[in-house]
């Protein structure tokens, strides 16, 4: 059965476009943390503070990638869809597509590693969080994709 994807939309701000009017690619790492958030959020039912909070966990960014397919303007209203892969022990791949009116515009993915909140060491995902996410990973997310990042364990 396919995830439930996590979907967050957001309108392009003036701020955001190079002098060629197009999003600025470094912004779409941005939207990608942005969605994610808010993917945690709905999955998780708190805030990622709240989590980290309860948990005594925090998330750090490993590796990323992005694949710029159209360009994204000014006023667009982009979509941002969220699916993740299955966590290995402490990392996380969360894959993101971003779509305007239906017209694919980025692909990309974060990893992220579960680390103790005070010590900053790797450690194990919480089975909290792995509950909270599964309706949404995708078993076969990043399986005959280039972007692939390596897989830890």
């Amino acid at each position: 059965m396919p995830p439930t994807p996590l979907i967050t939309a957001l309108r392009v701000r003036y701020v955001e476009c190079d002098m060629q009017g197009h999003v600025f690619n470094g912004h779409y790492l941005t939207y990608f943390d942005i969605a994610h958030t808010e993917a945690l959020r709905s999955a998780l039912g708190v805030s990622y503070g709240e989590f980290v909070a309860e948990h005594g966990v925090d998330f750090v960014v490993a590796e990323s990638g992005v694949r710029y397919l159209a360009p994204a303007h000014f006023d667009d209203v982009l979509e941002i869809v969220v699916t993740f892969e299955p966590p290995t022990s402490s990392s996380l791949i969360s894959r993101f597509a971003i779509r305007r009116d239906g017209t694919a515009v980025a692909a990309g993915f974060l990893r992220h590693v579960c680390v103790d909140a005070r010590e900053h060491v790797k450690t194990p995902w919480p089975d909290a969080f792995r509950r909270a996410l599964e309706p949404y990973v995708d078993d076969d997310a990043g399986s005959n994709d280039a972007d692939t990042p390596s897989r830890p364990t």
